[in-house]
This record gives C-alpha cells, sequence and structure tokens, in this order.
C-alpha cells in the first residue's frame, strides 16, 4: 500500500512542478490560481511522502519520488510546454525509468 502512496505522491510532484510552469506563462489573477494549485499539490505530495516513509527505507522512497516527479516533469515539459524531446534527453529519461525500476525491485527482496 505504501508503495502506491509513494507513486501518487509522485504524481503529485508533477502537479506542483507544472503548476509552476502554468504560472510562469499565465497573466493577472491566473497567476494565484496556479499558485493555488501548486500548494495543493506540494502539502498532498509531501503528506504522502511522510505516510510512506513510516515503512518504506527513506532513501529508497525519496529517490523513486523525485524520480517520478523527475521523468513526470520532463515528460509534461516536452508534451505541454514544448521542451525538446532530443535522443539523449529521451534516452537518460528511461534510463531513469529503470532506476526507479530497480530501487522498487532492490527493495522488496530486502
Amino acid at each position: 500500500m505504501n508503495w502506491i502512496l509513494l507513486i501518487i505522491a509522485g504524481l503529485f510532484e508533477v502537479a506542483f512542478a507544472s503548476c509552476l510552469g502554468k504560472a510562469k506563462e499565465a497573466t493577472g489573477n491566473d497567476v494565484y490560481w496556479w499558485y493555488a494549485g501548486f500548494f495543493i499539490a506540494l502539502t498532498i505530495s509531501m503528506t504522502l511522502l511522510i505516510k510512506a516513509t513510516q515503512t518504506l527505507p527513506i532513501g529508497t522512497a525519496y529517490a523513486v519520488w523525485t524520480g517520478i516527479g523527475a521523468v513526470g516533469t520532463a515528460l509534461v515539459g516536452i508534451l505541454f510546454f514544448k521542451d525538446p524531446a532530443s535522443f539523449w534527453r529521451v534516452f537518460f529519461l528511461i534510463t531513469l525509468i529503470g532506476s526507479i525500476i530497480g530501487l522498487k525491485a532492490v527493495s522488496q527482496a530486502a
């Protein structure tokens, strides 16, 4: 169950980073809505991370959480913010996904 919470926490990390990106592009009062979304997603992400680390190793949980956030935010950047999708960028995102899966695999074995 805590692995599921950790994955959801990572997805909320993507949400709060995406809200920052949208706030940068927003004008007028829309900026405040994006910052509100940032704080809400940040709070949910941290709360779920705290809950997950009560039973998962802190180093593994933090690495998986940041990995999900990094990969997810990079994908959102490519899909919605027109960030470049070069071969090497995609290659290293794939290796990061493999590392996240590997950390989960060795955590369960231990």
